[in-house]
Parts: C-alpha cells; structure tokens; sequence
C-alpha cells in the first residue's frame, strides 16, 4: 500500500508560475548502533548525541559524497548552509548566511554577507563564495538549481557581482518569482569547488562546510557528524554529536522511537498516538503541521463542475471531520477554503475576512439547498438530474494503493450520494491518473494545493491559465479553471517584491477560492515530525511554530537544549 500527499511529501518542480515543495519520507532497513541511556542526554548545557535517519536511501551503495549538487548526498542540512531560512508555515525569516535582503524594484536583489563566517577548513567565507556559487549556473546550466539564468520564475540574471560585503543579482526583468529558490541556495567554498569543472559531477568526499557539523567518520552506512566549535553561531548549537543511520517504514521508526534508539523520525506513521505517544506520553511527542491542502478538484471544463453554483453547493455537503478522522486518525484539520495554511498564514488573510471562519462547515441542508435553487432536481427515486433534465452521474477517480486518498473519497463519494447525487469511486492505476490529468478525461479526483510562502507560485499556479496540464506534463491547475483577471492577479503577484502590495494580491486570490470554487480544499497534508524529549527539548510544536517541523531541520537545532 501507498500513501499520498497526505502521508508522503511530494517534491514538484513545474517551469513557470508554478510550485515547488520538498520533503523526504524514507522505507528501508536500519540497524541501530547508537549510544542511548544517560551518556547520550550529555552533562552541563550540551546534548551529547541524537540519532536521526539517514538523509539518503539504500541505493547510495555506501559512496561518500557530500556535495549539495548532486543527486544524492550523505547529508541534506548540517553542512552547507543557505542565505536565509524562511519558514514556510509563518513566512518568517531568518538571517543565515547574509544578514539582509533587499529588492530594488523587482529586477536586483541585493544581500548584505555575514562578516565573521568560516568554512569548516579554516578558511574565510567572503562574498565571493556566495557570487562563485551563483555564477556556477551560468557555465553550467545543471548547477542552477534555483534557475536564476534561465526563465524559470522570472527573468534571467544578467550578472552576479559582489559589491565590498554585498551580492548584487541584476536580473533582465522581474523576477521576485525566484527569491525562494535563492535564498534556499547552499553555499560553496570558491577555493575548492572553482578547479573541479562541472561542479555537480564532482566528488566531494572531504567537505569544507560553513554549517554546524563537520564529518568525524563514515562507514558505508553510518554517518557520524561532530559539533563545530567554531561555528559562526556555536551558542545556539547544544548537540555534540548527529547519528544518521537507517531507511525504515512506519513500524520499524516507531519500535525505533519508543525505545529511544531514535530521537527523532520525519516520515509517515499512522496513528502516532497510539504507536508512539501512548508508550511514554511524558517524553514522546509529534507535530503534524499543515503543509498544503488536499483539494476536491472537478473538471471545471466539464458539466456539471463548470457550474459554478453546482461547486459551492457541494462544498458544503462534504463532511471534512469524516475525512479527517478516517484518513488521519482526526489529525490533520479541515482546510479552509482560502487555499492559505490557517492559522500560520493568517497574515495573507485580506481585512474582509477578519474573524469569519473559512473552513466551510458541513451543511448537508444548505447543500441540497443550493443544489435546488441552481435547478439540480431530485426525482421521485431521490436522484438528482442535471438542469436539462438528463441525469447526473459523477466518477470519483482515486489512485489504486494510495490508501489515504480512498479514505477521503469514500467520504467524497457518500456525502454526494446523501446529496441526491449519484457517484462512484473508480481506483485506477496511479499512471493512469496521471494520464487522466493530462487530457483532462475526468470528472472529479483529489489533488493538492501546495501552501508556500510565495503565493504566486502556490496558490497563483493552481489557478493559472498557463499551469492546465498539456498532453505531455503535469501543471498544478489540473482543474482547468481560467479566468484573464486572475491571470493578471497572478503575473502582477510573481514580479510584486513589496509584501503589503503581495497582501492585496494574494488577497483577491483568496476572493477567487472564496466565490469562484474551483477547488474545494478538504483537509491539510501534513508536515511531520515526530521526537522524543528525554534528551532535548524546544522541538517545533503546535504550540511554538518557529519552524516548519520537516523542511527547517537546520533552524530546528538552533533551538534544541538538553532536556530538564
């Protein structure tokens, strides 16, 4: 069996006004090795050791590579660092390795560098490093991870130059479109990456980071990291030692867990609090934040989703606690019907909608309600029919094996029934799906509304003309919504650097989701981490969401202290 967006984090890259997300899940084999008991909570103020999963799967073969470009590193977060963490629950950022960003109009980005920053070897890290790194892209085109020279997001750079202890990207025209892929951008020692050619076939087996860790050994399946002591912010860094070790499904990282050989676990494991947390409710503990929303998603091309009532209606008369509960263990929460991560994106509500709640409550009434008066009659059998008269039959298509996404249309295809409307779940091979996505071939499927902090490339691409799938590739508005003033909304939101101005955009967005319908979001995928507190603590939680609990594993360590 399979999990979905709700339970795996899918990694998208679509060219355009499109989405990214990233996150990892992991299955596998894992044997344990590591110290446990009271030498690893440590003495003083410093954790001695945690263990982790590995950040790389089975298939590596035991290679040591560390470089950040290549396919498959050792490790994702400990070693090269970025310009700027942005929690993409909140949208907060963090100053890493440059201390401030600035756009001037929406073609140059300005950084100002950290002053004081070494590489792992003992040498400066300078502007240069950052101009270097980016530069990179522009000899070779692989290396340009966040498409700063081509017109992905934007326009092309036009030149990298440092500036004293600034950056300056100037870029051909607007291209506000690629601050997230930048920022996220890892940064590479010039005075060993510059003799090695084509930087991402290179084989970086003794890494010279400026993150918080150096590699102190590796054994082919093993990777122990150590603390650096002169680390740029070694204050904040209350961990000796990082094991990672093991790819394991869900059963093998709770065993894991509970027994403390793991401290921590970022990927699926369904009903953690009876599998986990009820084991040592004291010390074990998850956060599944939302990272995006599981939506209903009909052909909008296609009677009798092109009807617009017929969309509000239904999106009253599907029971999202059912689904929650029967998907989740009653855990991820119903979406609202914004499109924006509620609470933590609070701050992208407009003024309008202000104490209102979004999350369109069950109303089975109102439903059938609605569905009369847009003409969708029940016959003396119950069923409704289409306006015309001729009848109304709906297929619900679910990818086979994805056992979450059934779950939730099993609810989805009830609820229509208990509407008077006639559906079906149909499972078909994932593929096959996919397929129907291309053409279009559909009636209705769940898919997902990724909920970053560029809304242009979130919730904008899910609504843009430009991003309906072609025959040959998958785009975010598989729906097929088009609309020319959400167009516009959507290209002046993608080159607008000024975030007041990005509010008022992203709010007529959300006036789209709210009268248009074209999608109904159900519940939130979730953003998980599940850990233990016998030997640190000040973990992410629903209570202090500094961080998004799987993507901002480096702010994370910043915040860990031994336990009490």
């Amino acid at each position: 069996m399979r999990w979905s967006c709700l339970s795996a984090s899918k990694a998208v890259a679509v060219v355009g006004a499109a989405v990214v997300a990233a996150s990892m899940t992991a299955c596998g084999g894992w044997r344990d090795t590591s110290v446990s008991g009271a030498g690893a909570r440590g003495a003083g103020n410093m954790i001695a050791q945690l263990n982790f999963p590995a950040e790389s799967d089975a298939s590596v073969g035991g290679l040591a590579n560390y470089n950040p470009l290549a396919a498959k590193q050792l490790t994702l977060n400990w070693i090269y660092e970025p310009l700027i963490v942005r929690n993409n629950l909140s949208c907060t950022e963090t100053p890493w390795l440059a201390t401030k960003a600035t756009w001037t109009g929406a073609t140059v980005l300005t950084f100002d560098i950290r002053q004081g920053v070494k590489w792992s070897d003992g040498k400066d890290f300078t502007a240069q490093d950052v101009a270097f790194t980016f530069n990179l892209g522009k000899k070779y085109a692989a290396a340009d991870k966040a498409g700063i020279w081509n017109t992905t997001f934007g326009a092309p750079a036009t030149s990298v130059v440092v500036r004293g202890n600034a950056v300056v990207l100037t870029f051909s025209g607007p291209a506000v479109g690629k601050y997230q892929g930048i920022i996220t951008t890892k940064m590479l020692p010039e005075h060993l990456y510059g003799s090695v050619g084509d930087p991402t076939k290179f084989i970086d087996k003794s890494p010279a980071g400026t993150g918080p860790f150096a590699v102190e050994s590796y054994n082919g399946r093993r990777l122990v990291l150590v603390r650096r002591a002169d680390y740029w912010q070694a204050d904040k860094i209350k961990v000796q030692r990082l094991v990672l070790e093991g790819s394991f499904e869900a059963s093998q990282a709770a065993l894991k867990l509970r027994s403390g050989e793991l401290d921590a676990y970022w990927g699926e494991v369904p009903n953690p609090e009876k599998t986990f947390v009820s084991a040592d409710p004291r010390t074990n503990h998850y956060w599944f934040a939302p990272n995006g929303a599981n939506v209903l998603t009909g052909n909008v091309t296609k009677a009798p989703f092109s009807d617009v009532k017929f969309r509000e209606a239904i999106s009253y008369g599907m029971d999202k606690d059912a689904m929650s509960l029967k998907a989740t263990y009653g855990i991820m929460k119903p979406a609202s019907q914004t499109g924006l991560k509620l609470p933590y994106q609070q701050a992208l509500m407009p003024a309008r909608y202000s104490g209102a709640d979004t999350v369109l409550p069950f109303d089975l009434a109102k439903a059938n309600r609605l569905l009369d008066a847009a003409g969708y009659k029940k016959g003396a059998d119950g069923q409704r029919t289409n306006p015309d008269g001729s009848p109304l039959a709906l297929v619900f298509s679910v990818q086979a094996g994805f056992i979450d996404y059934q779950s939730i249309a099993d609810v989805v295809v009830a609820d229509f029934n208990a509407m008077g409307v006639t559906a079906k779940v149909t499972a078909s091979a994932p593929d096959s799906v996919d397929g129907q996505k291309k053409t279009g071939d559909y009636q209705m499927m769940l898919e997902f509304l990724y909920g970053g902090c560029d809304v242009a490339r979130g919730l904008g691409a899910k609504l843009a003309t430009n991003q309906i799938p072609t025959k040959t590739d998958i785009f975010p508005n598989v729906e097929r919504f088009s609309d020319r003033a959400t167009d516009a909304t959507i290209d002046q939101l993608s080159q607008e650097p000024a975030k007041d101005q990005q509010k008022t955009l992203a709010g007529t967005l959300v006036d789209t989701m709210m009268t248009q319908f074209p999608v109904t979001p159900l519940i939130y995928g979730p953003s998980r981490i599940l850990y233990r507190t016998d030997k640190a603590q000040g973990w992410p939680s629903e209570q202090n969401p500094y961080a998004n609990p799987a993507d901002d594993r480096l702010l994370i360590l910043t915040h860990l202290t031994p336990a009490s």
